[in-house]
Order: C-alpha cells, then structure tokens, then sequence
C-alpha cells in the first residue's frame, strides 16, 4: 500500500466487522482485551507496511483522543 492515509467509508458491510471486533473482545478481561488491541494494531502495521500511512494513521488517532481530552 502506497499514498496517503484512507479515511473514506471502506468496507462492504462495516456493521458485520464491528460484531466481529465486538466479538472477539467477548468474555476477555481488560488485560486481555488490551493484548488483543496491541496484538491486532500490530498485525494490521504489518499488513499496511507502508510507514508514511502508519504515521498519517499514528497522528489522527492521536489527535483524537486529545481533542476528546480536552
């Protein structure tokens, strides 16, 4: 994957990836609920492989959240 970050509507059926997302936390504690977080991000950077996405992707989520902060 080459360009820049994609944050247009992407998936056929996102409601049916978000049940699956939603599913596969289902009866985790937090603990393992995080190490599946880590464990999934780190799967999908390798499968992106292209680092200028990977930043592009790193800013905006952290924008976010401190946007939410404040």
């Amino acid at each position: 994957m080459t360009g820049p970050l994609n944050i247009d509507p992407n998936l056929a059926h996102p409601d049916d990836v978000y049940e699956a997302l939603i599913a596969l936390h289902r009866d985790l504690t937090l603990e393992q609920s995080q190490s599946v977080n880590a464990k999934l991000i780190l799967l999908l950077i390798n499968h992106i492989g292209d680092r200028g996405v990977i930043e592009a992707a790193f800013a905006r989520a952290r924008a976010g959240a401190v946007a939410q902060k404040s």
